[in-house]
């Protein structure tokens, strides 16, 4: 379960947010809708620690990330948090398999490429494992990106924009994919978008 209380931030003095809190609970999923500049992005990275916030706290499966102290907080976020960016992010030398693989080892477990060749199989680029990413299509990294999120069985699966740039046909597998991936491993699912056609797949919405 994730859970945020009294979350702020700011950039400067005159450019700051104050976030309304946050829950969700294993299996279910959040929809976080907001105009560009409402600040979805940054309390995406509040959540899931990439940005401290400057008062609130941020609660996953019991443990505030807030107090973690810093040398501890990647190696947390690795093991329990699954995030998928809104513009995939790989690491352009490494084969689909490694960049899966690179998650288990950032969260120090051991490599599974059993994991890695089901949910490749699942998503459907199986015959990819091999190629370089560059060299796969903008849904096909997408795909991958939803499968590297959830490599290690996070308790949360944050999203950004992740349907920003399809079309309604993928837009619409892409939704029931993470809403797929988040029951069969029992995580949180939080997305934050300002693409209108996800209001009617998501019951539990915040706009900001």
């Amino acid at each position: 379960m994730l859970q945020s209380h009294q979350l702020t931030f700011a950039y400067s003095p005159t450019k700051r947010f104050s976030f309304p809190d946050i829950r969700c609970n294993d299996r279910e999923a959040v929809l976080i809708l907001g105009k560009s500049g409402t600040g979805k992005t940054t309390l995406l990275h509040l959540l899931a620690l990439l940005l401290r916030p400057e008062k609130g706290s941020v609660t996953i499966d019991q443990t505030d990330l807030t107090q973690l102290p810093v040398s501890k907080t990647a190696t947390f976020r690795a093991a329990h948090v699954g995030i998928i960016y809104q513009k995939p992010h790989f690491v352009s030398a490494l084969s689909v398999m490694d960049n899966l693989l690179l998650a288990n080892y950032l969260a120090k477990n051991p490599q599974d490429k059993n994991r890695a060749r089901e949910l490749a199989a699942h998503l459907g680029f199986a015959d990819h494992l091999n190629k370089k990413t560059h060299e796969m299509s903008q849904g096909e990294q997408q795909r991958v990106s939803i499968a590297r999120a959830v490599m290690n069985k996070p308790g949360v699966i944050l999203a950004d924009e992740p349907t920003s740039s399809l079309d309604d046909v993928n837009c619409a597998r892409v939704v029931a994919l993470l809403r797929e991936q988040s029951e069969q491993i029992g995580a949180s699912l939080i997305v934050v978008t300002h693409d209108q056609r996800l209001k009617d797949e998501f019951s539990n919405q915040v706009n900001l």
